[in-house]
């Protein structure tokens, strides 16, 4: 009891830590940041729970969950940032949550290790910190998928009914994806032990009655309301973004490789080694392994790659598509750590110097994350060496402590130490910086301070990152000179730099003043009068 109290204890801290410190730290980046949260204050605002608006207008992109769980904290914090990003903290928590007592249940003795090495790995404090709906849908289906093994292994049709339950959460997290991925790993893992009958037995009717009571009434009534939704959502946003480049996301065929590493990140490297051996055990005693509770590991291996394989046919990619697989990588780990651990057994020594350099290169990026943000580079001079002096240190440390009598009882340890400092440096000295040029809540503040009173906003020639970031800071819809949407009454303007007299042709026979720059995003703004106002004042 007393070793489970301490348990909690620590997971506690590390998800409070990784997940929601510092949350406000820097305003939302990209443009599903703001957009995302902006759609969720808008629902709240027209308390309408069915139909995703943005600008007034049906935003039918993505399912509801994610806006759902927005609007919840909306409620109850207020409309802010932090409160827009709460969600993937929550589900990130839930998601490591249920790791733990998966392993604690079916595979005990390294549940605290599986549950730390999966809320650290660099794509998920990432997403967990994300106002998006990639963190809902990996937390429900790594859930959905932790509860179908435990069913698999106990037939405890409780555990059935919570993989269809989290299965029908994770269609209402983004889409089809998550059944058709579920449904694909269960079908190779099934093939692979040659026991097609799980699949069938996997189709329990109560289960699939659950799924569509917890799925379908949203999407009827979404339809319902909007007729254009299936279009849109369905032949658009899932079919077309898959087979076409029409949302101009294009990259080669391996990205999710190297993305998938850098997502496991500190434990990359360990990973690596316990999908090398488990593929190996499997080619030599494939019988013993499918037929014993390391079944687990053949599970796992193609937890992880399904996602990664079927989102490089993908012609749109994006990192976040893969973070639902994610989780199988750091579970396969904490299997490889307990065969080793039980053992006695030290890391190889070429692995233990590579993990080393791995593990403690995160500092280095994060003590430099100001000049990287600023100036796109990494700079050699003072500040640069102290960095990497300080990370040599680490490596040197890790790697004397992962050969001693400890080994990979070590592991854990060793390697969160880097995790946390990374994150520390991040928040305490990236965050300025982050803010200023990622974000464009500093310019959304600095226009609201010029203002008199409200005013129409409008942009010209700018990003949508900047376009979305302004309507969610600035809580209105923002007009583009680029679409023709000039607003005929007094308003501001944000435009590129030195645009004055662009602006000024585009709004011939209206007066243009410049009211200041945002130097670090090379952004100016001016005020537009009012058509007819330079008449009246005559």
């Amino acid at each position: 009891m007393k070793n489970s109290r301490t348990d909690w204890l620590v997971l506690a801290g590390f998800c409070c830590f990784l997940f929601f410190f510092g949350l406000a730290s820097f305003g939302l980046v990209g443009a599903d940041e703001p957009r995302y949260a902006q759609v969720a204050r808008e629902m709240l605002a027209r308390r309408d729970w069915i139909t995703p608006t943005l600008g007034g207008k049906p935003w039918l992109e993505k399912p509801p969950l994610y806006y759902w769980q927005a609007m919840v904290a909306y409620s109850i914090f207020g409309v802010s940032d932090w409160a827009a990003r709460l969600p993937s903290a929550v589900d990130a928590t839930l998601m490591v949550v249920a790791v733990y007592l998966f392993l604690k249940w079916f595979r005990p003795g390294f549940q605290l290790d599986g549950a730390l090495m999966t809320a650290s790995a660099a794509g998920v404090v990432g997403f967990a910190r994300a106002a998006s709906t990639d963190m809902p849908l990996a937390a429900m289906f790594t859930i959905a998928l932790l509860a179908w093994y435990a069913w698999h292994e106990s037939a405890a049709k409780a555990y059935l009914a919570l993989f269809y339950a989290c299965l029908a959460l994770g269609a209402l997290a983004k889409g089809p994806v998550a059944p058709f991925l579920a449904a694909m790993i269960i079908v190779i893992f099934a093939a692979a032990k040659n026991d097609f009958g799980s699949i069938w037995r996997t189709l329990w009717v109560p289960g699939v009655v659950l799924f569509l009571v917890v799925a379908l009434p949203w999407h009827i009534a979404v339809q319902i309301k909007n007729p254009d939704f299936f279009r849109v959502f369905v032949l658009q946003h899932n079919l077309a973004r898959f087979g076409t480049n029409l949302y101009h996301h294009p990259e080669p065929f391996w990205y999710y490789l190297p993305v998938v590493l850098l997502g496991l990140i500190p434990w990359a490297v360990f990973v690596v080694a316990a999908l090398v051996e488990t593929i190996r055990v499997w080619l030599t005693e494939r019988q013993e392994m499918l037929g014993s509770e390391d079944a687990l590991n053949a599970l796992l291996v193609i937890w992880l790659a399904v996602p990664v394989v079927f989102f490089s046919f993908s012609q749109s990619k994006l990192p976040g598509y893969i973070v639902p697989a994610l989780p199988a990588g750091t579970l396969l780990l904490a299997e490889y750590l307990r065969r080793h651990v039980t053992v006695s057994e030290s890391p190889n020594i070429f692995v233990t110097i590579l993990h080393s350099v791995v593990a403690a290169s995160p500092v280095v990026s994060a003590l430099m994350i100001q000049y990287i943000v600023l100036q796109h580079r990494l700079p050699w001079g003072k500040a640069a060496a102290i960095s990497f002096s300080f990370a040599a240190v680490l490596v040197i440390g890790i790697a004397i402590t992962l050969r001693t009598k400890l080994g990979f009882g070590a592991l854990r340890f060793v390697t969160l130490v880097p995790v946390v400092l990374a994150v520390a440096a991040i928040l305490r000295l990236g965050a300025p910086a982050l803010d200023s040029t990622l974000s464009v809540r500093p310019l959304a503040n600095e226009i609201s301070h010029l203002e008199n009173k409200p005013l129409p906003l409008a942009v010209a020639h700018v990003s949508r990152e900047i376009e979305f970031g302004l309507a969610f800071y600035r809580n209105q819809t923002i007009d583009r000179y680029d679409s023709g949407q000039v607003p005929p009454g007094e308003h501001l303007v944000v435009a590129p730099e030195g645009s004055q007299t662009a602006i000024a042709k585009q709004v011939a026979g209206r007066r243009v003043s410049y009211l200041g720059s945002f130097a670090p995003q090379g952004l100016d703004y001016y005020w537009v009068s009012a058509v007819g106002m330079e008449q009246n004042n005559r």
